[in-house]
């Protein structure tokens, strides 16, 4: 670059010699190497809670062949006339075919307005939190409340198929990119550079699902957003059916990218996640009964082939019959409450058992087979050889036996491994146990297209949260609300604390949009709203796995996979729901809108507790309130008596102050012992005017 700037140092014509320089600052600022793309036009969110007036920007509710953001001139009989940037004409729109917007970078001043809750155990106890909002609004309220202080972040954005079916729309192309996958690019950067401040710099990870279409520029987006972070991406069976591709090869995986952190480090696993085989709660894996491979057809080993007798009630084994003998034809004789299981294959070929009846006998003695049923199948399941040797020699421990005498078995940690960078869990198919899952809860087959697998997601966060029983997790790509569905199963499984935070907006399925167009409804009606995604699908299914119930609250059946919990005993859990809303800033200064404004204190004081409220309309002078671990002190002339109230109750660690004055506030603090302090109305709107210049 030296040289280029000494030849145009030589030019005489001013005007040339700065256009010159000023494009090649340009072309030295641009990357050598690593991903490039461009940064879009800002994004917009509706206001639809926010009165339009002269100033602000607005754009239409239907967007389909209108998409320009207008400023607000003037507002007359109706009409709101309009003006575009850098054009000299205007616009007169009717006030109630647009809707006021928040545009990418402004400041903006959030609040949370209470829609629903749902509490399945103390109100005194946690709380997770849904927030219906877009989420890079809702990032920002989150970096307010929580920077520095999330544990796990999982995220399962668009994979930019250019779907537009269902709920969450997946087309974030712009034919018009200069680079096709750019506009998908700046629409994730933007949110990861606010969820990277959330993360604790210490020991936290953010994991991101995603499919071949994007997973090599997000791969190159994160290691320069992440330059000091552990990377690894590994590979996830999710349809083993397959989901066919034209002129490629069939997919059944997708790919899931950790970013470690600090001192973040997979946990060590009783399953190394690629072998597929039978597990159960207490980490050890019971082997098919029914032999595979080479040598597993009856002809191979007739003493192998006989029935063994199950209680259909109990599923106790209650005994074996003999095998019938070369050539014969099995006899289905079982003793009266039985059902007679012979070694089938799924493709109707008899097969043979992996022991004979004497090895039989002895393993039922001990408790080492036993019998499940799913779906209407039997399978028969036993420990190998290796594995009661384990038993003898204390790695594995026997902590109590079943209503059949079956073992109850745990493995000493020192036999866990580490997991392998390729899953292949017949839990983690999404088609059973998250389309399906979702339709035994929603009763409705169309409601949420492609849901993540519970138990996939549960294994996935399980790495990182297992041994941090208090730990918080953010979800900002919510969806279907299968993390907080984990989440709460984790917690039932080791009495955990763990909190969740999903977010997702309110889109409806480009179907449904159709359908509400055709009757002349817009986004912001009521009959659009009740259809999206939050309303219809996250919020319902929250509620419904909380309380143990379906949407027509009837119980749900069968147990949670690996474990003995019913679904319809549900989670001891609470959750409320928050739809994110914007305030105005004098408004806030002046204090006319604390009430609005307290459930983001309780939010940034932990969310214990039910989420106060304050009825009536006028102020109380502070609020004490320890089963919410905070307390507030309004009117400053009362601060005295406010001392002594928090004084008297050592469980309140966050104290909020409302003054103006800096001094007042100091003084005020350095005689409270709690653990964090907070000037009120200042924190706040310092904190979002900056966001202009943050971002």
């Amino acid at each position: 670059m030296a040289a280029i700037n000494d030849l145009i140092s030589q030019i005489t014509d001013e005007s040339l010699k700065k256009k010159l320089e000023q494009e090649v600052n340009k072309l030295s600022k641009q990357k050598k190497f690593g991903l490039v793309f461009e940064s879009h036009l800002p994004e917009v969110t509706p206001l639809y809670d926010m009165p339009i007036k002269r100033g602000c920007k607005v754009m239409l509710k239907d967007r389909s062949e209108d998409k320009n953001v207008y400023s607000v001139l003037s507002i007359e009989n109706g009409n709101v006339v309009c003006g575009i940037k850098a054009e000299e004409e205007t616009k007169t729109l009717s006030i109630d075919d647009v809707v006021r917007v928040a545009e990418f970078g402004e400041s903006i001043y959030p609040y949370l307005k209470p829609i629903d809750d749902v509490c399945n155990s103390s109100e005194d106890d946690f709380w997770h939190t849904l927030i219906e909002a877009d989420n890079y609004h809702a990032l920002q309220l989150l970096e307010y409340l929580y920077a520095g202080k999330v544990d796990c972040i999982y995220i399962d954005p668009p994979y930019n198929t250019g779907a537009k079916d269902w709920k969450y729309n997946n087309d974030y192309v712009d034919g018009n990119d200069v680079y096709r996958h750019s506009k998908w690019l700046s629409f994730i950067e933007r949110r990861l550079k606010l969820a990277k401040n959330l993360l604790n710099p210490s020991d936290s990870v953010l994991i991101i699902t995603i499919d071949e279409k994007e997973y090599l520029h997000l791969g190159c987006l994160l290691e320069e957003m992440f330059p000091d972070a552990r990377i690894q991406m590994i590979t996830s069976c999710i349809n083993p059916n397959g989901a066919a591709r034209s002129k490629i090869f069939t997919r059944v995986d997708e790919y899931i990218f950790f970013v470690m952190i600090g001192d973040s480090e997979p946990a060590l696993s009783s399953r190394n996640m690629l072998d597929k085989e039978v597990e159960t709660k207490e980490s050890v894996n019971w082997f098919s009964l029914t032999r595979t491979g080479s040598n597993s057809l009856r002809q191979h080993s007739e003493n192998c082939f006989y029935p063994i007798y199950v209680n259909e009630t109990t599923l106790k084994i209650e005994g074996a019959g003999t095998p019938p003998g070369r050539g014969n034809k099995r006899d289905d004789y079982a003793p009266e409450g039985c059902v007679a299981i012979w070694p089938m294959h799924g493709n109707g070929n008899e097969g043979v058992w992996q022991v004979g009846l004497d090895e039989l006998y002895k393993r039922l003695e001990i408790g080492a087979i036993r019998v499940g049923k799913a779906r209407g199948k039997y399978s028969i399941t036993y420990l190998r050889q290796g594995q009661l040797k384990e038993i003898e020699d204390g790695k594995i421990a026997v902590v109590g036996r079943d209503d059949n005498g079956v073992m109850i078995l745990k493995r000493v940690e020192d036999q866990m491994v580490q997991a392998r960078t390729m899953w292949n869990q017949s839990s983690h198919d999404a088609t059973t146990f998250g389309s399906k899952l979702l339709k035994q809860i929603l009763k409705n087959d169309a409601t949420f297209k492609y849901p993540k697998s519970l138990y996939a997601v549960k294994d996935t966060i399980g790495f990182f949260v297992k041994n941090k029983k208090d730990a918080l997790i953010v979800d900002f790509f919510a969806g279907s609300g299968t993390t907080m569905h984990a989440v709460n199963l984790l917690n039932s499984e080791d009495d955990g604390q763990r909190r969740c935070i999903m977010v997702t907006n309110n889109e409806i399925s480009g179907e449904e949009a159709k359908a509400l167009e055709s009757k002349g409804y817009k986004p912001g009606d009521i009959e659009w709203e009740s259809l999206g995604i939050a309303k219809s699908v996250t919020w319902p299914r929250t509620v419904c796995c909380i309380k143990g119930v379906d949407i027509k609250n009837q119980p749900l059946n069968g147990k949670y996979l690996d474990s003995e919990v019913e679904m319809k005993k549900g989670f001891r859990s609470n959750c409320i729901f928050f739809k994110l809303g914007f305030l105005d800033k004098t408004a806030v200064a002046l204090g006319m809108q604390f009430k609005e404004l307290l459930p983001i204190l309780w939010m940034k004081a932990g969310a214990q507790g039910r989420c106060p409220n304050i009825c009536g309309d006028e102020l109380p002078k502070m609020l004490i309130l320890p089963q919410n671990k905070f307390a507030v002190l309004i009117d400053e002339n009362n601060f005295a008596e406010f001392e002594n109230f928090v004084k008297e109750h050592s469980e309140i660690q966050t104290v909020y102050i409302v003054t103006d004055y800096e001094v007042n506030y100091r003084s005020m603090v350095r005689s409270l012992n709690v653990k964090d302090t907070y000037q009120l109305y200042r924190d706040y709107l310092d904190n979002f005017r900056i966001n202009h210049g943050r971002n």
